[in-house]
């Protein structure tokens, strides 16, 4: 596998959307910075993280995280979850497990050739 020269990072690549301010993008970052081990396999110049919040603070809040990776789809993660902090948790990690299933389509599971190691070979035989 190579390595990207320009990795993605959270801090990089997010904007944040309706419902949230650039004072609220320092302490989203933090939140979600863990997804930098997940969008390093991405170059930052073709990647782009959004999040937004909809009817902020009431009942029915709805917090959206969207991604667009590399030439892949879009990706796009919500939460209704009441508390913000447990929301963003929640867009978080369903983004964390969406990217795994992207990757996982990528990888070349049913190519033989790829999966099996050769036998080594018994020279004094």
């Amino acid at each position: 596998m190579s390595a990207v020269a320009n990795p993605a990072t959270v801090a990089e690549c997010l904007r944040v959307g309706a419902g949230f301010s650039q004072g609220d993008r320092k302490w989203i970052v933090e939140q979600i910075g863990t997804l930098d081990t997940r969008l390093a396999a991405f170059h930052a110049d073709a990647t782009e993280l959004e999040i937004s919040v909809k009817d902020r603070a009431s009942r029915g809040q709805k917090v959206t995280l969207e991604c667009w990776a590399s030439g892949g789809d879009k990706i796009v993660t919500t939460s209704s979850e009441e508390d913000l902090h447990a929301a963003i948790m929640d867009v978080r990690d369903d983004l964390r497990r969406r990217l795994n299933d992207a990757k996982t389509k990528q990888e070349p599971r049913h190519n033989r050739h790829l999966r099996e190691v050769p036998e080594p070979v018994d020279l004094e035989a």
